[in-house]
């Protein structure tokens, strides 16, 4: 809370950055499909843009980052951003660990001093995973990042583990890449029981460079009030970036 009383305006984003991929057209994933397993120095200078693009939020979600393996040249993506983009805390979960061939990552860029981080599998095949954070406590605010299998049948299990796993959480956020769209049956599991609801579903991110389908999203709970939902029109993996703003109630401290 401010001075003044006003509730505290949080802006947060979620970003599927594609292991620094700069991808913008559908054949690149097969004449780029190289830039997966090997190093190469556009790499590094596209993350300097997305440490541009997300310098200006309270608190990002990364998906598809990779933790230090060699087609990153043994960088760990979450928290090169974190020091670009100027982010104290940061956390990764390695989700996928090929060895030394790539360390496919969840990651946590945040301006706030977390008062408690917590990772979990979700059900699945292995490789899928969210990351929980809290700031302010067991009564704060709680942001959960994930990215979910292209599987519908994975997927409803999944979005039925999260639905479980924020049940009791009165002020949540999920975001991520999700992989389904918003009238699907899983959109339809998640927000069933009225906690979590999407302020904007009409909004492409994906693909970058012709945004048609609607799979990443951020959900509130009821107790938060969003603003400015938006996305973020640079085209700098083959996602955009899903942006929008949270007012967080005057009683509730965020510091740790």
């Amino acid at each position: 809370m401010d001075n003044s009383g006003n509730p505290q305006r949080l802006k947060l984003l979620s970003y599927n950055i594609q292991a620094g991929i700069d991808t913008r057209r559908y054949r690149q994933y097969l004449t780029q499909s190289w830039k997966q397993v090997l190093p190469h120095r556009d790499r590094i200078t596209n993350l300097d843009r997305i440490a541009a693009v997300i310098h200006g939020y309270d608190v990002v979600g990364l998906q598809e980052v990779d933790s230090g393996s060699l087609r990153s040249g043994f960088v760990d993506q979450t928290e090169y951003l974190a020091h670009r983009a100027g982010f104290p805390y940061w956390y990764k979960q390695v989700n996928r660990s090929l060895g030394k061939f790539a360390q496919n990552s969840n990651g946590l860029l945040s301006r706030l001093r977390p008062s408690g981080i917590a990772e979990y599998k979700l059900p699945g095949l292995p490789g899928r995973g969210v990351i929980v954070s809290s700031f302010g406590g067991e009564e704060g605010l709680n942001v959960c990042i994930m990215h979910l299998s292209l599987g519908r049948r994975a997927r409803l299990r999944q979005v039925a583990f999260v639905r479980e796993l924020v049940s009791d959480l009165r002020h949540v956020v999920v975001m991520g890449d999700l992989n389904f769209g918003c009238d699907s049956q899983e959109m339809r599991l998640l927000t069933a029981d009225g906690n979590l609801h999407q302020p904007a579903c009409e909004m492409n991110t994906f693909p970058s460079w012709r945004p048609i389908r609607k799979i990443d999203h951020i959900l509130v709970s009821g107790s938060l009030q969003a603003d400015n939902p938006k996305v973020v029109e640079y085209p700098l993996s083959d996602h955009l970036p899903i942006g929008i703003d949270v007012l967080v109630p005057n009683d509730l401290q965020l510091a740790a």
